[in-house]
Parts: structure tokens; sequence; C-alpha cells
């Protein structure tokens, strides 16, 4: 009966956002995800960090639009290209925070097991964000997803001058 129950936690489903950043994809757990809007414009606010590239009203609320890519180092460009192309932005929300996180693709919604995730080990040591910011690796057909918690990337801190 014990093994059993241990099995049917590794058969429970979890629901994630998977978007690109640079050449890889990463994914965040739905409910760190608010809703997906295509980008407004982003008004800039001087004297802000390099990955925060402005506020933005989305749906009635001044968001601060953050850049992933530049945040992760994953590029290091002084301009984001919203021009022609369409972005996205992910509202991302919870009790402390509400920012938006600019992506290049419509990101897509994957549900995977407990067990496709791989537990990832402490790989990661950035003195700028918790260490245990990636919460595992997805492995999901010849895919490998990099699972990451935007709250342990993004802090109240790093936005609390902004709107």
């Amino acid at each position: 009966m014990e093994e059993i129950e241990k099995k049917g936690n590794s058969n429970k489903k979890n629901q994630l956002i998977v978007f690109k950043l640079g050449s890889e994809e990463y994914a965040l757990m739905i409910d760190q995800i608010k809703e997906v809007v295509i980008t407004p414009a982003i008004t800039k606010v001087p004297l802000t960090s390099k990955f925060i590239k402005g506020v933005a009203n989305i749906r009635g609320s001044v968001l601060t639009i953050i850049d992933l890519e530049e945040r992760l180092g994953l590029y290091h460009s002084n301009e984001l290209q919203i021009d022609d192309k369409i972005n996205y932005t992910l509202v991302v929300e919870n009790e402390d925070l509400k920012l938006g996180i600019l992506v290049k693709e419509l990101p897509n919604t994957l549900s995977i097991s407990e067990a496709d995730i791989d537990q990832s080990p402490n790989i990661i040591h950035d003195h700028q964000v918790d260490k245990n910011y990636i919460k595992g690796i997805v492995k999901y057909q010849k895919r490998l997803i990099i699972l990451i918690d935007i709250y342990k990337i993004i802090t109240k801190e790093d936005v609390s001058n902004n709107p």
C-alpha cells in the first residue's frame, strides 16, 4: 500500500508556462503567472537596474517590466528590440510583488508529471540572486526545460524604487 501512495505522488501533474530566453527553454509554475498579454508601450524609468526596462500600464495597473534575459546574463544588450516584432509579457503576481516579464515568443502551457522534474542540486551560484532559483530540470520528450522560481530571481527590493 505504501508503494502505491509513493507511485501516486510521482504521477502528480504540474502545469507549467514554457518560454524561451536566449536559445534555451525556461518554465514557471502556472500559479506564478496571472496572465500573458501582448507587451504594451513601455515607459523608461531613470536610475533603475539595466534589467528593468521601465513601466507599463496593463489592464489599469502600472507594472515594472523586467527583461529576464538580461537579469540572468543571457545577453548584454542596451536596448530590447520591441519595434516590429510582437513581444509578450508574463504578468507575475503575489502578495508582495507584481511585475511583467518580457518574452519574445508566445509561451506554451505544458502538463508534466512530478517524475519528469529532476530536482536540481545547487548548480548555480550567483551572488545577485537566491542560489536556489532553479527548481529543477524538466525532461520532456527530447527537451530539457529549466524550471525557475521567479520570486527568487526578482525580489521586492529589486523593484522597490519603481511603481
